[in-house]
């Protein structure tokens, strides 16, 4: 049986010691180990995005344990003119629920409650544009390689 999704959004202030260790390892286990792409997922000095006060951490948990995960940055963090969703990631053992659909829906709400009007840009790994693009984006790019994934730019209106 498939336990109840509890949905919580946060800044980095907000978060506790026990959350932020539990969304980078999600992130270090979906995004490096389990896709083989070695990149520093924690930021720069220069690029603290996830430390940027108006980033939003999306985190699902199924009980006490992190099944999905999105961060929501404001305009001029990713895109000079855009906000953005990133890190979209969903554990291995609660893929195939439909739990991914209720991410991105939570998602796209919060850009809705905290920056109305904008509109969201993403880099979707090219083999999700038809997930992403049921979630109202639309391919504004051709493919390019991001550390060695090919990725797409797509747009979303927020005042959908």
């Amino acid at each position: 049986m498939i336990s109840k999704t509890t949905w919580q959004a946060k800044t980095f202030t907000e978060l506790s010691l026990n959350q932020l260790y539990d969304l980078l390892k999600l992130r270090v286990d979906i995004f490096v180990v389990e896709q083989t792409c070695f990149y520093p997922d924690l930021e720069g000095e220069k690029d603290q995005l996830d430390r940027h006060p108006n980033t939003l951490h999306l985190l699902g948990y199924q009980g006490e344990k992190l099944v999905g995960y999105l961060r929501v940055l404001p305009k001029g963090q990713s895109y000079p003119n855009n906000i953005s969703i990133g890190r979209v990631v969903i554990a291995v053992n609660a893929r195939g629920c439909g739990l991914g659909h209720e991410l991105m829906a939570k998602g796209i709400s919060l850009c809705h409650q905290y920056f109305p009007s904008e509109v969201i840009k993403i880099s979707a790994q090219q083999h999700l544009r038809a997930y992403y693009h049921e979630h109202g984006f639309s391919q504004v790019s051709d493919m390019y390689l991001e550390d060695g994934i090919p990725h797409i730019a797509m747009l979303r209106d927020n005042k959908q």
